[in-house]
């Protein structure tokens, strides 16, 4: 369910150009109820976090995601987990955590 990539760059937009040249190109914020209805098909491959440079809570997190059943690709931009409040939003945090319980290696962000 769960691999850890570590990448860094300057921005969110910077790491979605970047996963999109890996073949990331569907986006699961409009494909989200996928997501919802089958969680198990899914699984995070990369995650990047960023905070805003001068206020903390402007802060959002970029998955990578490919799903198992179909081995599309895709990313899923949520911004600071304390204001977004939808369902795949937090289904993605819950496999987020699932995923660091499994890997034995330890998650790197």
């Amino acid at each position: 369910m769960f691999e850890s990539k570590q990448f860094l760059y300057a921005s969110s937009s910077e790491a979605l150009n970047q996963l999109k040249k890996k073949g990331y190109e569907l986006d699961f914020n409009l494909l989200q109820n996928r997501i919802l209805d089958n969680p198990q098909d899914f699984k995070i491959i990369y995650i990047f976090r960023y905070e805003g440079e001068s206020n903390p809570e402007d802060s959002s997190t970029v998955y990578g995601i490919e799903c198992l059943s179909s081995e599309e690709r895709g990313v899923f931009v949520m911004g600071n987990p304390a204001y977004d409040v939808s369902n795949a939003s937090n289904l993605l945090y819950l496999l987020e955590i699932e995923g660091r319980k499994n890997n034995k290696r330890g998650i790197i962000i």
